[in-house]
């Protein structure tokens, strides 16, 4: 199984690099999104406004980023597929590709966000803890989006239905890394904010866990 998903996160790297285009809107979608926040609430943001405003801009940019996992191949390729890997696999290899593509835009999004609207609100941080708070955000909405998006493909309804299931199924994980990046820009200690990351680690171990259980009967479908 090590070597199929090596395999197939190879595959995904020569996708992308393929069509650059996807990576280019992911970044004009941050960027576009930084700068009309810029433009209008630069000189009214708080320390819990900034916070906010990132994550809800980070959770749009997941769905934009996240909703092509599995809907750019045609069913003659998934049934290609289906003959070559085990759907584990599969689904194991998209979760780790989009858990380091969810990173990479976590970080980049923190960099033009800071960038365009000041890092006032980092002052009194700890950014260690801040930024763990994004990165662990960023797989977890990977992780979850990843067994929404088998789901919404599957059922034939892609982004419309991603967006309705997604949601709900996210929220949980928004509110966690919300909570604990704000105590990380307060300053709190490890101690306090610890809880909050094992409560969304265990979130992510748990959402991967059950995309290796169940994606199998969805592949066979």
């Amino acid at each position: 199984m090590r070597s199929e998903i090596l395999h197939l996160l190879r595959l995904e790297v020569a996708l992308d690099l393929r069509q650059r285009a996807a990576w280019g809107g992911m970044l004009l979608y941050v960027v576009s999104a930084v700068y009309v926040c810029h433009l209008t609430m630069k000189d009214a943001l708080g320390t819990g406004t900034w916070n906010a405003l990132f994550w809800i801009i980070l959770l749009f940019a997941a769905f934009n980023a996240l909703a092509r996992s599995f809907l750019r191949e045609d069913q003659g390729r998934q049934l290609y597929l289906y003959t070559l890997a085990h759907p584990r696999s599969v689904v194991l290899a998209r979760a780790l590709y989009n858990a380091v593509t969810m990173v990479v835009l976590s970080l980049l999004s923190l960099l033009f966000y800071a960038l365009f609207l000041g890092n006032d609100a980092l002052a009194q941080a700890d950014l260690p803890q801040f930024i763990t708070a994004v990165v662990l955000g960023g797989i977890g909405f990977a992780a979850v989006l990843t067994l929404i998006a088998a789901l919404a493909a599957r059922a034939g309804n892609g982004i419309g239905l991603m967006a309705i299931l997604g949601f709900p199924i996210v929220l949980p994980m928004l509110l966690a890394v919300m909570r604990a990046s704000q105590l990380a820009l307060s300053g709190a200690a490890w101690a306090e904010t610890g809880m909050y990351f094992l409560g969304i680690a265990a979130l992510d171990v748990v959402t991967v866990a059950l995309a290796w259980l169940l994606f199998p009967y969805l592949w066979r479908d």
